[in-house]
C-alpha cells in the first residue's frame, strides 16, 4: 500500500485579502469629494500606488499598513465636521459609541492633528507590525487583543496532543523505498507467481487428504494374518536369548503378524555379505519355529545406495549386482525362510534395480521361499518425484509406474508410509489411505502388499510422532482398503521396529486392526 509522505503545501498568508475601496463622502461646503482633494496635493508628496502585496512575515505581530501620505494632508470631512461616531459603510449609521469612546479618543477623532508628511517619513515596510483585528464581543463592541497575535499553524503541523494518524506523513525506511523501486515491479510479480504456485498446490493437497481420513472404514477391514514385524540386529549378534524370545512370542500369539525380518546385515559396498555379521541365525529361527509355529523368519539385508553421493552400492555395476545374488544364496544357505530387501535411496525408474529382483527371483523360487522388498511411497501428486528430484537431487517417490513393475517382481512389497514430514494426524492419516489406494491399483493379487507403520517415536523434520501416530496409520490402511479393494485377501500391515515399539502402539495396532 502507498504510505507516502504528506505535501506540506504553501502557508497561508498573514494579511489576508487586500484592503477593499472605500466611496468618499462629499466634503461639506465645496461639494468636492475627499478624494478629489487627495489628487491636488503638493507635488512632494508621492501619488496614491495600489497596496504592494503583504510579504509572510513568519511568528511574530502583524505589521500595519503603510499610511497613505497625500490623503493625511488635511483633514477628511468625517475627521473634521462629524463629533458623533464614524458610520460603517456596510452597515449604515451607527448608533451606539465608537469601540474605544469609553477609553480616549480615537485615532481618528478631531482632537487628533493629521500626521505632518514632511516631518513623519513612511515606515519601512520591514519594521512595521500588522495588528490582527480586535475580536467583536457580544454587545457589538470590539475588544482589544491581549497580547502578541498568533502566528499561523503550519499546513502539516498537528495541534497540541493530536495522535498522528497510522501511516499517514510517515517517511518510508530505506527497505520500503527499494521494495517499491519500480525496477523491482517485474521481480515482485514473479515472486507473487512463484509463491502462488507452491501454495495453491498445497493447500489444495492439504484439504484432500484431510477429506481422505473422513468417513469411517468398511466392514471386513481388519487383519488378514498377514502382517509382518521388522527385528533389529540383536536377535542374531548374540545379545538376545531365549527369555526374549519367550517374550516376544507371547506378544505375537494374538496378533496377526507371520513374518519376521531380521536385520542379518548390512552387505558391503561390494555387495558381499560377511559370515560374521549373523553368528545367532541358526538359534534364532529354531526359537522361533519352537514357540510360534508357522511364523516365518527372513533375512533382512540392504546398503546405503550411491545414487545421492561419493559411497554406497553401486547398483549399476554388474559385478555388484552378481555379488548381492550370491549373498543371497549364502543367507538362505543359512537356514532363513526367505530374504527382505531394502536399498536407500533408490529413485523411482532404476532399471538396474529390475534386473537385480529378476536374477533373485529366479535364485528365491528355486527354494520355494519369499521374495519380499521394502518400497518407497508413491507419488501423492502426478510427477512429484521429478520435480522434487530436480529441485533437491531427493526424489523421495516413486511413480505408481515404478512401484507396479517392481511389485510383479516380488512376493511382498512392504510400502513405507512413514517420514512423511506432514504435521497433523488427520493429514498424515489421510495420505495413508492415499498410498494405501495408490499402491492397490497396481499390485498383482499374486502379491502380498503390506503397508508399513512407524512403530517409533522420533520428532525433526522428515517425522512427527504427534502426527505419524498408529491410531491414524491403521485407520488410513482400513479407509483406502474398503475404498479401493475392499476384500483383498493378500494385504496387511508392517510394524517398524521392534526396538522402539511402546505398549501404546502394539495396543493402537491391536485395537484398531487385529480387533
Amino acid at each position: 500500500m502507498a504510505t507516502g509522505r504528506a505535501d506540506s503545501g504553501n502557508e497561508a498568508r498573514a494579511g489576508g485579502p487586500g484592503p477593499e475601496t472605500e466611496t468618499s463622502p462629499t466634503e461639506p461646503g465645496t461639494g468636492t469629494p475627499a478624494a478629489a482633494r487627495a489628487t491636488a496635493a503638493p507635488p512632494d508628496h508621492e501619488p496614491d500606488r495600489a497596496p504592494e502585496p503583504v510579504p509572510d512575515p513568519g511568528p511574530g505581530p502583524v505589521p500595519d499598513p503603510e499610511p497613505d501620505t497625500a490623503s493625511a494632508s488635511a483633514p477628511t470631512p468625517a475627521s473634521a465636521s462629524v463629533t458623533g461616531p464614524a458610520a460603517d459603510p456596510e452597515q449604515g449609521p451607527a448608533t451606539g459609541p465608537t469601540p474605544d469612546s469609553a477609553t480616549g479618543p480615537t485615532p481618528d477623532s478631531a482632537t487628533d492633528p493629521a500626521p505632518d508628511s514632511a516631518t513623519d517619513p513612511a515606515p519601512d515596510p520591514a519594521d512595521t507590525h500588522i495588528v490582527s483585528a480586535p475580536a467583536e464581543t457580544s454587545a457589538g463592541r470590539a475588544e482589544p487583543p491581549s497580547g502578541p497575535a498568533e502566528a499561523p499553524r503550519h499546513a502539516t503541523e498537528e495541534p497540541p496532543g493530536a495522535v498522528p494518524e497510522s501511516g499517514a506523513g510517515t517517511r518510508r525506511g530505506p527497505v520500503g523505498r527499494i521494495w517499491r523501486h519500480p525496477r523491482l515491479r517485474w521481480p515482485k510479480r514473479a515472486l507473487l507467481a512463484l509463491v502462488l504456485v507452491l501454495l495453491v498446490p498445497s493447500l489444495a493437497a492439504g484439504i484432500a487428504l484431510r477429506v481422505n481420513y473422513a468417513g469411517d472404514p468398511g466392514p471386513g477391514t481388519a487383519t488378514r494374518n498377514r502382517d509382518a514385524l521388522w527385528l533389529g540386529h540383536a536377535w542374531v549378534d548374540g545379545r538376545k536369548k531365549d527369555a526374549d524370545v519367550t517374550s516376544l512370542a507371547a506378544r505375537l500369539r494374538s496378533t496377526g503378524i507371520r513374518d519376521l525380518y531380521v536385520h542379518a546385515g548390512p552387505l558391503e559396498h561390494d555387495g558381499t555379505l560377511p559370515r560374521t555379521a549373523y553368528p545367532r541365525a541358526a538359534w534364532l529361527i529354531a526359537a522361533v519355529h519352537r514357540e510360534l509355529p508357522g511364523v516365518r523368519v527372513q533375512a533382512w539385508l540392504g546398503d546405503a545406495l550411491a545414487s545421492e553421493g561419493p559411497n554406497g552400492l553401486r547398483m549399476e555395476r554388474a559385478g555388484t549386482r552378481k555379488a548381492v545374488v550370491g549373498s543371497t544364496r549364502q543367507i538362505l544357505a543359512a537356514g532363513f525362510d526367505g530374504v527382505h530387501f531394502d536399498f536407500e535411496p533408490l529413485h523411482s525408474g532404476n532399471r538396474d534395480y529390475l534386473s537385480l529382483l529378476d536374477d533373485l527371483r529366479e535364485v528365491t523360487r528355486s527354494r520355494h521361499v519369499p521374495l519380499s522388498v521394502a518400497a518407497h511411497q508413491i507419488d501423492p501428486l502426478p510427477a512429484a518425484h521429478a520435480v522434487r528430484g530436480s529441485l533437491t537431487n531427493h526424489p523421495k517417490w516413486w511413480s505408481q509406474w515404478y512401484f507396479g513393475q517392481v511389485a510383479r517382481r516380488v512376493d511382498q512389497i512392504a510400502l513405507m508410509s512413514y517420514d512423511t514430514a506432514l504435521p497433523m494426524e488427520s493429514l498424515y492419516g489421510g495420505y495413508v489411505a492415499q498410498q494405501t489406494s495408490l499402491a492397490l491399483e497396481v499390485t498383482p493379487k499374486s502379491t502380498d502388499l503390506l503397508m508399513g507403520l512407524p512403530f517409533f517415536h522420533e520428532d525433526d523434520m522428515s517425522h512427527h510422532e504427534s502426527a505419524e501416530t498408529v491410531t491414524a496409520a491403521v485407520r488410513g490402511a482400513r479407509l483406502g482398503l474398503s475404498r479401493t479393494d475392499r476384500h483383498r485377501d493378500r494385504f496387511g500391515l508392517a510394524l517398524y521396529v521392534d526396538f522402539a515399539a511402546t505398549e501404546a502402539d502394539w495396543t493402537a495396532y491391536r485395537e484398531g486392526w487385529v480387533r
